[in-house]
């Protein structure tokens, strides 16, 4: 007699912190944008992790988190580096004239390029499927990277953002090892710490900018580092400690068109119809990839 294996019981609040995740990191789009009215772009990734490496640091001191240890420090710093200074800085100078929504699709990408880097480094393959992701992709972030208000020219601005994929790329492949060495939460804290350590290079325009800002930009920055920073990355942590990874990434394709929405709510940003068909182009060719790919 065949047995039927019980259906896996639903974890609402895992569920629940995975929607929050989404709405916290899309919303940060926007943020970047309220914030750049005031600062910077390097000032604003400064000023973010700042408030976001204070607040894990209070988490790890009630936490007891356990230092690094010395021979994973190189590693850590460069991975930090990738993810959260180089990452921000050109995610911010691109919104400087990309807006959020148009942002978040690019940055959508990311996870083709994890998967060019898991080729040529891991030897992984893909089959056909895969590879129509790919150019599916591909054809999104050129229809974005093309797409301006005055028509079809190659648009700087969006090739920051595309930078800014391209390292979130690189960081979240360098992460895997010390992810499994330390967990999601404890190494993001690491991470954050080491990229804004060598973002304090902009401190002296940061104290600069400061003094002048408008009360709303600082309120956005800080939101950013409190809320899509700290709070967005430790539900995260939960998130993958009760969901499979599989179940648990499928929640991030939500991100592009929740950034739209609060983009539009909070700043009134409605992002071109080319640009809007580009993204989903992004992300369908992700979730063929992700899904059908391997």
């Amino acid at each position: 007699m065949e047995t039927v294996a019980p259906p896996r019981k639903i974890d609402p609040k895992a569920f629940l912190a995975a929607a929050a995740t989404v709405v916290l990191w899309a919303s940060a789009f926007a943020g970047i944008r309220a914030g750049l009215q005031s600062y910077s772009p390097a000032s604003v990734a400064l000023l973010r992790y700042l408030i976001a490496s204070l607040a894990l640091g209070l988490y790890a001191l009630v936490a007891r988190m356990p230092l690094p240890r010395v021979r994973d420090l190189p590693g850590i710093i460069l991975v930090g580096f990738l993810g959260f200074t180089v990452y921000n800085v050109a995610l911010n100078a691109g919104e400087v004239a990309v807006s959020a929504g148009v942002a978040s699709f690019l940055v959508a990408s990311a996870p083709i390029y994890m998967v060019i880097l898991a080729i040529l480094l891991f030897k992984e393959r893909l089959n056909s499927l895969g590879w129509l992701g790919i150019a599916l992709s591909f054809s999104g972030v050129g229809l974005i990277s093309l797409a301006t208000d005055t028509g079809f020219n190659l648009n700087s601005y969006a090739l920051l953002v595309l930078l800014a994929a391209l390292v979130q790329a690189g960081y979240s492949v360098g992460q895997k090892p010390y992810l499994k060495r330390y967990g999601a939460l404890p190494f993001t804290a690491y991470a954050v710490w080491a990229g804004t350590i060598l973002l304090l290079i902009f401190l002296p325009g940061l104290i600069r900018e400061i003094k002048t800002a408008t009360p709303g930009s600082t309120l956005a920055v800080v939101y950013m580092g409190l809320f899509p920073g700290a709070i967005g990355y430790a539900s995260w942590s939960f998130v993958l400690s009760r969901l499979p990874a599989s179940v648990a990434g499928s929640f991030l394709y939500l991100v592009p068109a929740v950034a739209v929405l609060i983009a539009w709510l909070w700043l009134g940003e409605i992002p071109p119809v080319s640009s809007v068909m580009g993204g989903v182009l992004v992300v369908i060719g992700v979730v063929v990839v992700n899904k059908r790919g391997r």
